[in-house]
């Protein structure tokens, strides 16, 4: 399947290709996914629908593309990272986490159903990732059973929910900027790590590919999350959709408190040129995730 570059934009070629129908199969899988109350659909489908950039889902299919493979193949396995990353956000914006009030530019889950409901919800989303790119009639099973437990893993104690717990334990404590690459290499760069893996499993693509894909991923998981630290310092309320300064509230320590602003922009800016180096070997395939990484090391929300 080859997406035709109409203008020489190859992010927003493929934002306006994917987009519509990652929105598609995220509204399918939920709406049949046979939920046993109406509260918890309502919450589930709240958090997950109409929002939220879909980088994620997006690399998946890219990676899948890159590869050599059909890109609709993987679009179960770019839906379920997406419901994973979802059900992460309604988890982290619980008073028992980080406390937010509001994300994507509206009520958080838990402020507009209810502490228990949105907890379930959350719970709800991570079981269907795995349902729905289990029940998969396009990929073997050998490759979906591979794709499945690379996400598994990044999503467990060893990736996403244990740099979270770092996160936790550590507020208002003193730490290192190695500790600070840990946490945020298993918060945030596992789960972009595993969106990228998985595109090239579902794809069938050599250990050579993979290599490429993980580098690329390792680097950009970190430009997003130095990014994401400074835009909570420097950005806007109404355009990130949440609030800011959240990490100085919650005593939190961050690239920018470690580094300070100017160094954490720089920093942010050598880990994208490492994941364009990264990508180099990919030649003209790779073209989109040059673009991917220098927007995202220039996005305001």
């Amino acid at each position: 399947m080859e997406i035709k570059r109409l203008i020489k934009n190859p992010v927003k070629d493929a934002q306006e290709y994917w987009l519509p129908k990652i929105e598609a199969g995220l509204d399918e899988y939920t709406a049949r996914c046979g939920a046993l109350h109406p509260e918890l659909m309502n919450a589930m489908r709240y958090s997950l629908l109409d929002a939220g950039k879909r980088i994620r889902p997006l690399l998946t299919l890219e990676f899948c593309r890159a590869a050599g493979g059909d890109p609709e193949s993987a679009m179960p396995f770019a839906c379920a990272v997406e419901m994973i990353h979802s059900y992460s956000l309604v988890h982290d914006d619980l008073p028992c986490m980080d406390d937010d009030e509001m994300r994507r530019g509206k009520a958080s889950c838990h402020v507009r159903f209810g502490e228990d409901v949105a907890l379930q919800a959350g719970d709800a989303l991570q079981a269907l990732a795995f349902d729905v790119m289990l029940q998969n009639d396009t990929v073997s099973s050998d490759r979906t059973v591979k794709a499945a437990q690379v996400l598994a893993h990044s999503c467990g104690a060893a990736g996403m929910v244990g740099g979270q717990v770092i996160d936790l334990q550590n507020e208002g404590k003193q730490v290192d900027i190695e500790t600070l690459r840990r946490m945020d290499a298993g918060k945030t760069g596992a789960i972009i790590k595993a969106a990228c893996l998985m595109g090239v499993i579902v794809a069938g693509g050599d250990d050579s590919l993979m290599n490429v894909a993980e580098t690329y991923a390792e680097n950009i998981g970190i430009a997003f999350q130095i990014t994401d630290d400074i835009l909570d310092v420097a950005g806007d309320a109404m355009t990130l959709g949440k609030p800011v300064q959240s990490d100085v509230e919650n005593n939190k320590f961050t690239y920018v408190s470690l580094l300070g602003l100017d160094k954490a922009r720089a920093e942010a800016a050598r880990y994208t040129a490492l994941a364009v180096e990264a990508v180099a070997p990919l030649g003209s395939q790779g073209e989109f995730f040059v673009a991917f990484a220098k927007m995202l090391a220039g996005r305001i929300n």
